[in-house]
């Protein structure tokens, strides 16, 4: 298998360090801060001009990651669900300011979900409870996939606690739209596997398919969301990069670690396996 290219989820307080790295390589980039409710409630237009600064001569595939704490994409209540919709649009508006063509948002499903959503099925023109889930997550997104749509920016769904990764696929394909696939977060899918019995991470790599624009790296050991670098934990990383390979098209592939500083140590253990380049 061919080594494949990958990049790294920043802050933009890192970019400075990784700038040559990112830019010799022209890799892909996640810029994080942007999932901070005080970034989006403040002036983010500075931290976009800041950020722009750092990556002058840098021409590879940007991302940021967006906005989630607290902000569920299957909110019913009518005070709160104008709140959750305004900010995922601030989220797409500044992905396009930055000039980045993807946002990452977090999967609604909940291990809860997977065990109950079945309870209350289809009945004659009555929706099922998955169905009322999904119409509740098409109208807080609305909005904000048509300002995706015009301006150039994809929404990946990212899975979280996800078991079954055909409900968030189902999701993705909804709405009919090129501004919304799917992302995989491998410690993610690993903890799922190991905590709740979902599918190992390739099998979620291969149920995304052609609609996988997005994967955030990270090891775990099936028990929490560790965000190790790759080698600490006990993710079948040649399994996870063969299904990668495997796939029509090359999504952006970002290291995303609890330390900035792992980065050097997860490139030396991927290239070690002859994964990375």
């Amino acid at each position: 298998m061919t080594p494949l290219k990958i990049g790294a989820a920043l802050m933009v307080a890192d970019l400075p360090h990784f700038r040559d790295w990112l830019i010799a390589d022209q890799r892909d980039l996640e810029v994080q801060d942007f999932l901070l409710p005080e970034v989006l409630l403040g002036d983010w237009q500075d931290r976009v001009a800041t950020a722009k600064a750092h990556l002058d001569g840098f021409e590879g595939r940007l991302g940021i990651h967006g906005p989630f704490y607290d902000l569920a994409l299957d909110t019913a209540d009518p005070e709160i669900a104008p709140i959750v919709a305004r900010r995922y649009v601030t989220g797409v508006r500044t992905a396009a300011a930055l000039g980045a063509s993807q946002i990452v948002i977090h999967s609604p499903y909940t291990t809860w979900d997977w065990f109950n959503l079945g309870n209350n099925p289809r009945v004659g023109n009555t929706p099922s409870a998955a169905d009322r889930k999904i119409e509740r997550v098409h109208a807080i997104l609305r909005e904000a996939v048509a300002v995706a749509e015009a301006e150039g920016v994809t929404l990946v769904i990212e899975n979280i606690e996800d078991i079954d990764p055909g409900f968030r696929r189902d999701l993705a394909t909804s709405f009919g739209s090129d501004a919304v696939k799917l992302s995989i977060d491998t410690g993610h899918a690993h903890y799922a596997h190991g905590a709740t019995g979902a599918p190992p991470v390739d099998y979620f790599i291969a149920d995304a398919g052609p609609l996988l624009a997005h994967v955030h790296l990270q090891d775990a050991d099936g028990f929490a969301d560790r965000h190790w670098a790759p080698g600490r934990g006990t993710v079948n990383w040649h399994a996870v990069f063969a299904a990668i390979a495997a796939l029509p098209q090359r999504p952006h592939l970002v290291l995303e670690l609890c330390e900035a500083t792992d980065i050097p140590a997860a490139m030396a253990y991927l290239q070690g396996q002859g994964l990375a380049c």
